[in-house]
């Protein structure tokens, strides 16, 4: 598969998993949350942070009609018009070139979702180094197209879609001639079940579709992501907030900042382990084989002697013969004298 760079960092799977922090709407209105998560961010280790652009105009309807409400059973927006919703947990358009300037000052990768094409408009004169599909935009397939043609990465989070939604999608974007396309595993649930995480199901996009896997997670913790990236994930997203006991509409399910640093360290340990599909001794192993049992002979003997259970024995280090070899040695005479201590090799008998 090969490596993708987004904003002069590579990724791919001989790389280190890119970590999307997404801030989403955990900025609770105040720009100065924003820039602070932001910092946290960058101490985190992880090399992106990830805005959302949108109005609540530019996403739906200031109406009051059931269709426009979320379900009354819904765990974190229970019956939330859908206009409310995206007023409180937009960030304002004013506020991403600072955000932006700041993340980029600290080395991060800056970029955001598209939710329509004055989205992109407004972003490329931003000049992110790539977009984000969310989710439920997936079946927009002019939106794709639209981010697809600035020629930049784009990274398409597959929630609640079927393989054809998917694939429609990634057809769209190569229609543009992009091929650096990355899609994201997803269950666009809030806070999702673990269970319903599905993450076999990572290799198998991958080979369908040709294209880098990664995961946008929303399950609790950080356990599904470093699962995610030994079944080959290459990237992983997280939504991000200070603590979680501030509030704010994805703080349930979102890490603070010292998990991000943890899920950063256990996803780099994951995609080191995997290695190379080889069985035997590794390099870190040699001097281990050096304290394989082998047979040894464990008491002063003289030439004439026969070899017993007492004088000849299995233990450590290695340098003799193999321990299964001693029915073929036993009762056989010693050549010579021969000290404790010395491995038992077939110029002694």
């Amino acid at each position: 598969m090969s490596t993708i760079e987004i904003g002069g960092v590579p990724v791919g799977p001989e790389h280190q998993p890119f970590v999307i922090a997404e801030m989403s709407g955990n900025h609770n209105g105040d720009v100065e949350r924003a820039l602070d998560i932001v910092r946290a961010v960058a101490e985190s280790g992880a090399q992106a942070i990830k805005l959302q652009t949108y109005t609540a105009d530019t996403m739906t309807l200031d109406l009051d009609l059931p269709a426009f409400r979320l379900p009354a059973e819904h765990e974190l927006w229970s019956d939330a018009r859908l206009y409310d919703l995206y007023e409180e947990a937009h960030t304002p358009w004013a506020w991403h070139e600072p955000i932006f300037e700041l993340a980029k000052s600290l080395g991060l990768v800056a970029f955001s979702s598209a939710f329509d094409s004055t989205a992109i408009d407004f972003l490329e004169k931003l000049d992110v180094p790539a977009y984000k599909v969310a989710s439920n935009e997936i079946g927009d397939l002019p939106l794709v197209r639209g981010m697809a043609e600035t020629g930049k990465p784009i990274i398409i989070s597959t929630g609640s879609a079927t393989l054809t939604d998917i694939d429609a999608a990634v057809r769209a974007a190569r229609s543009t001639g992009n091929e650096q396309i990355i899609v994201l595993s997803c269950t666009a649930s809030y806070p999702a079940p673990p269970e319903q995480s599905n993450l076999r199901g990572i290799p198998v996009l991958r080979d369908a579709l040709g294209v880098q896997v990664g995961l946008s997670d929303h399950t609790m913790g950080i356990g599904a992501a470093v699962a995610a990236v030994a079944l080959g994930a290459t990237v992983i997203e997280k939504h991000v907030t200070l603590k979680r006991v501030d509030g704010g509409v994805d703080s349930a399910f979102s890490l603070e900042p010292w998990e991000l640093e943890l899920l950063v360290e256990s996803t780099r340990v994951a995609q080191l382990s995997l290695g190379e599909a080889v069985i035997g001794p590794k390099q870190a192993e040699q001097n281990v084989l050096r304290f394989r049992r082998s047979l040894f002979v464990t008491q002063d003997v003289r030439a004439g002697d026969l070899i017993t259970f007492e004088n000849v024995r299995s233990i450590r280090p290695a340098g003799g013969l193999a321990p299964d070899l001693f029915t073929q040695v036993e009762g056989r005479p010693f050549r010579a004298d021969v000290k404790a201590g010395t491995p038992l090799t077939w110029d002694l008998l």
